[in-house]
């Protein structure tokens, strides 16, 4: 067996059910932007803006915030100012107060009262440190402040040490007075560095003029300071020295110079504080003893009285003090209001931001969203109906065998009017268009069934009525050649009626042959052995006791006639093709092994996936017909089929499923006098009585390979069996109403002849009424059952052998009248009345 079951030897494997699926994906690259999910492509159009936008509002953000931050320091920087003015006027009264001690303590010597000094400058001292211990605190929150404070800030605090340091070195009076005084001018000269340090940048002239007004007052306070250190210093000594009057005028310039530049830099109201101040009577009166100091008109200074000086230049430094707080106040408000609106506005603008972007990403997910659902909802669809609906549909209108079901197209499930709505409704219109065009095929494929039913039922009539006659010829015939030759045609006709069920399997009608009760797989096995041309090939060499149900014994005999000439076919004409039958679970298996040519792999890969699942019928099953019809009857009736390579050849294995198994019928206690057989074909269905001859063998009695001659035949020939001979059981004539078995044709066609004996031929033609032109409208195959019924006794009389030239003649009218029933379909033929004569003028 090479090609599959296929009778006709085409030895093409016909494709199977068009699968109807989704191409899969190719790999997906995420290198490649095409690649990319809708969805991924959806949140990168989404998140690159997005991903911009944060990153110019974070630098906008960065820059505001930096403002801020710069503007919030310097606030405090400036705040700060206060703790710095507050220490610089302690180190200020400090550093006098010491420039007068160091005085008196070199003037007296070993005889001064150092005592006195230590307790004099005790409370000035402390009054430093405090000062001094309040700016640590207040600078302790701007550890992180901007470098150049920090540095500034470190300067002071290591000079401040230094004044710290040098303060027991004053008493003992082992250095300088200006190496002393130097060290206290240093620490103020950084303190006034660092309250000079905070800077608002470019973008605050204002504030920037601010610090430098109570910069410049400050240096003013600090000039005035050291004129009153030297001064005091000359008032506890008594006298000036060489270099103070140099040092007194340098210090007085300095000063008129800074009063000049705050007057230059300071508002209309801080100069008119400042001058306010200086009506005051202390300041007045200091102004007053400080002019007694300078030289005129050749005359030396006058030495001022110590305490009287102290006093009046400690009430000026107070109210310059007073003046540089309220300056310094002023500059601080400025600075905190200007932070503050600052701090606002970055918060607005961070607060604007944020909204923006919220707003932003919130609609973008919405519009993203929506595009997104959109687009799977489509995609859902599109999948559903390529992989299931339309499957489905096409499925239902391949199978379907009445009329045609409706097949409802969903609408689409994207409704709105942008460019996905319009794709889905686009889609579904080609789904309707493919769907029209699958009930188009259907209609078209149900009418080519149609045609293919109508002609082979025909045909089924013709080749039954040939059959009849072949039997009638056969038995009349004693000329050995002449009956051979009526053996062959008698097997070729048998072979053409299984071609017509081959046209009715695939065309979706069932079998017109049918048994009632169960009848032994052998018998089947048998059966279909008889309907193949090469019927002496096969073997059987074990057949298990098993029965078939009789509604599919005729389409089991098809589907192993098919596989048995399909194997004999494809082996040589010198092998034996093996049955074998046995039980397997609770079925049974036939197992069909040749010795031929066998099939490649990728053809038995082909031909079991048709047998798995039965295709349409189209080009490819007129090609490999046998294929195709052994898939379409084991399909109907859940039988496996399955092709495998032998060691030669092929093996076909049949399993029959347990539904289609049943036990022994009961035995027949008719004797074997007659036996009663129903034929039938498209519309018609009669009933022949035969009577075995003498010495004819019976059915049971059939040897494995088809038939054997008769043990005394009269020509020495093998009378062929068909399957209907198999499977007919002995016995007497059955009852009205059908026997223990029957072979019917199609129900829907002739329900009520079945079972009976056909009437009689109406004496005028059946018609259905007449046309718009008044033409008689023919009844198709009414007519069929008068000339089906053959015109002679049930019982032969006894006669004489007809003569071979009678035969002959009969032989050659017979295929005229094939193919003219053929050609003239609509012809009707009533017999006449005398019957119908022979050359040899028998009737």
């Amino acid at each position: 067996m090479g090609a599959g079951p296929d009778p006709t030897g085409s030895g093409q494997i016909g494709g199977g059910r068009s699968s109807v699926g989704i191409a899969p994906h190719r790999r997906r690259s995420p290198l490649r932007l095409r690649d990319w999910r809708m969805r991924t492509k959806l949140a990168t159009v989404l998140v690159i803006p997005s991903v911009a936008f944060l990153v110019l509002a974070g630098v906008q953000t960065t820059t505001l915030v930096g403002r801020t931050t710069a503007l919030s320091d310097f606030a405090q920087q400036v705040g700060i100012g206060r703790q710095i003015s507050a220490l610089v006027d302690g180190l200020q009264q400090e550093r006098d107060r010491t420039a007068g001690e160091l005085a008196e303590l070199r003037r007296d010597g070993l005889s001064s009262d150092r005592a006195a000094s230590a307790l004099a400058l005790r409370p000035f001292q402390d009054a430093t440190d405090a000062a001094a211990g309040e700016l640590r605190r207040a600078a302790a929150p701007l550890a992180d402040a901007d470098a150049s404070w920090r540095v500034s800030y470190g300067r002071a605090l290591e000079a401040y040490d230094q004044v710290r340091y040098i303060r027991a070195a004053i008493l003992p009076a082992v250095l300088n007075p200006e190496t002393i005084l130097g060290s206290y001018h240093r620490a103020v000269d950084a303190l006034l560095n660092l309250l000079a340090e905070p800077s608002p940048g470019e973008d605050q002239p204002e504030l920037t003029e601010a610090v430098l007004r109570y910069v410049q007052l400050a240096r003013v306070k600090e000039l005035s300071s050291r004129v009153r250190a030297q001064v005091y210093a000359a008032a506890r000594t008594g006298r000036y020295n060489r270099d103070d009057q140099v040092t007194l005028t340098d210090l007085r310039t300095q000063q008129l110079a800074a009063l000049g530049a705050f007057r230059v830099a300071a508002t209309t109201g801080q100069i008119q504080l400042y001058d306010r101040a200086s009506l005051d009577p202390g300041f007045v009166e200091a102004t007053r003893l400080e002019e007694k100091s300078l030289a005129s008109g050749g005359a030396r200074p006058a030495v001022l009285p110590a305490e009287q000086w102290w006093d009046a230049s400690a009430q000026r430094q107070e109210l310059l003090r007073q003046i540089e707080a309220r300056v310094l106040d002023d500059a601080a408000t400025r600075a905190d209001d200007v932070s503050g609106d600052q701090l606002r506005a970055t918060l607005a603008v961070v607060g604007g931001i944020l909204v923006v972007l919220g707003l932003a990403v919130l609609l973008a997910l919405l519009i993203g969203r929506s595009i997104a659902n959109s687009i799977k909802r489509l995609r859902g669809q599109a999948l559903r109906i390529a992989q299931v609906e339309l499957p489905h549909a096409l499925d239902r209108l391949r199978s379907v065998q009445g009329n045609l079901p409706t097949i409802e197209v969903a609408p689409p499930v994207v409704t709105s009017l942008d460019e996905l709505g319009e794709l889905a409704e686009a889609f579904v219109a080609v789904h309707r268009s493919a769907v029209s065009v699958a009930v188009e095929q259907a209609e078209t494929r149900r009418s080519v069934n149609a045609m293919f039913v109508n002609l082979a039922r025909r045909s089924q009539v013709l080749v039954e009525r040939q059959l009849e006659l072949l039997d009638d010829l056969e038995r009349e015939e004693s000329d050995p050649d002449q009956l051979e030759n009526l053996f062959k045609l008698d097997h070729l006709a048998a072979r053409m009626r299984r071609n017509d069920e081959s046209l009715l399997v695939l065309a979706g009608t069932e079998s017109t042959r049918r048994w009632n009760r169960p009848v032994g797989l052998g018998a089947v096995l048998l059966a279909a052995s008889a309907e193949i041309e090469q019927y002496q090939r096969v073997r059987h060499d074990s057949v298990a006791e098993v029965h078939v149900v009789g509604h599919a014994v005729g389409e089991l005999v098809h589907l192993l006639a098919e596989l048995l000439e399909n194997a004999t076919i494809f082996s040589r004409p010198d092998t034996l093709v093996r049955v074998t039958v046995r039980r397997e679970g609770a079925g049974a298996l036939v197992e069909i092994v040749d010795q031929g040519i066998g099939m490649s792999r990728a053809a038995l890969e082909q031909a079991n996936a048709v047998l798995v699942a039965p295709p349409a019928a189209d080009v490819a099953a007129s090609e490999r017909m046998g294929l195709f019809v052994v898939s379409h009857l084991a399909a109907r009736h859940g039988v496996r089929v399955h092709l495998a390579a032998a060691d030669v050849g092929l093996v076909a294995r049949v399993l029959v499923p347990s539904e289609l198994l049943s036990s022994a019928p009961t035995p027949e206690l008719d004797p074997p006098a007659a036996r009663m057989i129903t034929t039938g074909g498209a519309g018609t269905t009669r009933r022949r009585r035969t009577v075995p001859r003498p010495g004819r063998p019976q059915p049971g009695e059939l040897p494995v390979a088809g038939r054997r001659p008769d043990p005394t035949p009269s020509s020495g020939r093998p009378k062929p069996l068909r399957a209907e001979d198999v499977l007919a059981p002995a016995g007497p004539p059955a009852p009205a109403g059908g026997g223990w078995w029957s072979r019917q044709g199609p129900a829907p066609s002739s329900p009520a002849s079945i079972g009976h004996v056909t009437a009689e031929p109406p004496v005028t033609p059946v018609i259905g009424g007449t046309s718009t032109r008044g033409l008689p409208v023919r009844v198709p195959m009414a007519q069929l059952s008068a000339v089906t019924e053959p015109a002679r006794p049930t019982v032969p009389a006894a006669r004489e052998d007809p003569d071979p030239e009678a035969v002959g003649g009969m032989l050659s009218r017979l295929y005229s009248g094939v193919r003219r029933a053929e050609a003239e379909e609509d012809r009707e033929t009533t017999l006449p009345s005398g019957g119908v004569h022979s050359e040899g003028g028998r009737q």
